[in-house]
């Protein structure tokens, strides 16, 4: 069957996530189905488990593989380690921690809610707060969004790790990295994060589908007295089935199992560290672009700003919506809406998952040829002169073509 909205040659995919999909996954994917019980699917389970504890870097966490969503990896999170009533600080500053605390809300726990205006950070000093005053120790978790994609903020996972330490507070750290991991320098043990999630169309560069959630030691702990509901994403479950050597207790998606092998072998090959390195330089080039046009990055302060996405503020007189809708139907080049309270203000660009520099000066250049057919004074050729002299000065030989 054709495309429903056929455009000639390659679609431009810069919305952050779902992302471009290798050709390498896409083809170890086109295969049919299998018996999930043979031999087979245990053992590359088992390889798979073990791999992507590399991505989250730890060794000590216990990795799940649920067939679903991001959203359905916060469930997870949440049920497996805490109780109804359970009191959670949790940061607002982007649609995605808006949504993951509609989630906690609705879960039934007692949500106390830090803002902070969209464009910025966590607030810590709110956090302290917060501790200082919980000698008791009823915050039970803290959670925060690593990676806001909505405003492109990313939050300092290091630092809320040291103020729990500093008051000795044993409130358990659920992150969200849905936008960072394998893309972001996260680091799980290092950091003490206690949960962490991320989804398979992010940077991990795979079909929408797997929802992947990491355990330390003192969250499995908690599992074990946590009373709140849950079935599907119950890690009691999971761990049965590891024991038994089977690894599953219901069916998997045998095709995304071996799309996350082919996407993990990738990210080996290019080495985990140089992925973080490239994400940066795109990052940086892209922000680089912006400047030169005469925009503003909707992130507020440099060190927030996300090497994932860039959310760009338009002037006034212009519907960021138009931008994004321009781009699709006149150079088939996709870009992210601005959502909830920056709609209509901001468009973003994905710059994450396995992507290089030229396909990313190709959407800088779209972008231009965008803002000057909606009115906006851009000199053509700008942001991408920008880009590609610093990514001309900072982009290395390819590892494996040395």
């Amino acid at each position: 069957m054709a495309d429903y909205v056929y455009g000639p040659g390659r679609t431009h995919l810069f919305v952050p996530g779902p992302v471009n999909i290798p050709d390498p996954v896409i083809r170890a994917m086109s295969r049919n189905n299998e018996d999930y019980r043979s031999p087979a699917i245990p053992a590359l389970t088992k390889t798979l488990l073990e791999d992507v504890k590399q991505i989250f870097k730890t060794t000590t966490g216990t990795p799940f593989m649920f067939p679903t969503t991001g959203t359905g990896a916060w469930e997870s999170a949440l049920t497996n380690t805490l109780s109804p009533g359970d009191r959670i600080v949790s940061f607002s500053l982007g649609q995605f921690s808006l949504l993951w605390i509609d989630q906690q809300q609705r879960l039934g726990f007692s949500v106390d809610v830090i803002e902070s205006d969209w464009g910025y950070g966590a607030d810590l000093g709110a956090l302290e707060t917060r501790l200082r005053g919980d000698s008791g120790h009823t915050i039970k978790a803290v959670c925060i969004v690593h990676n806001e994609t909505a405003t492109g903020v990313t939050n300092d996972l290091h630092a809320v790790r040291k103020l729990l330490d500093a008051y000795r507070h044993p409130a358990l750290l659920l992150v969200d990295g849905v936008s960072s991991i394998c893309a972001l320098d996260f680091r799980m043990d290092e950091w003490g994060v206690d949960v962490a999630l991320t989804g398979s169309q992010k940077a991990l560069s795979l079909p929408t589908g797997l929802g992947i959630v990491c355990a330390s030691p003192k969250a499995l702990e908690a599992a074990k007295t946590a009373k709140s509901v849950r079935v599907f994403f119950d890690w009691k479950d999971y761990l049965k089935f590891y024991k038994m050597g089977t690894y599953w207790p219901y069916t998997p998606s045998i095709q995304l199992l071996y799309g996350l092998r082919a996407g993990l072998d990738l990210i080996f090959e290019e080495g985990l560290e140089n992925v973080i390195k490239r994400h940066a330089r795109l990052g940086a080039a892209t922000r680089l672009a912006v400047e030169a046009w005469g925009l503003k990055n909707c992130t507020q302060k440099e060190e927030n700003f996300s090497d994932t996405v860039t959310a760009v503020v338009v002037p006034a007189y212009i519907d960021s919506s138009e931008i994004v809708k321009h781009a699709w139907k006149r150079y088939n080049l996709s870009l992210g809406l601005g959502l909830n309270k920056v709609a209509g203000k901001v468009f973003r660009i994905g710059h994450l998952g396995n992507l290089n520099e030229l396909q990313l000066l190709g959407c800088l250049s779209g972008v231009e040829m965008v803002l000057k057919d909606i009115g906006y004074p851009v000199k053509l050729g700008s942001g991408v002169a920008a880009a590609a002299a610093y990514l001309s000065n900072s982009t290395p030989l390819i590892p494996s073509r040395i």
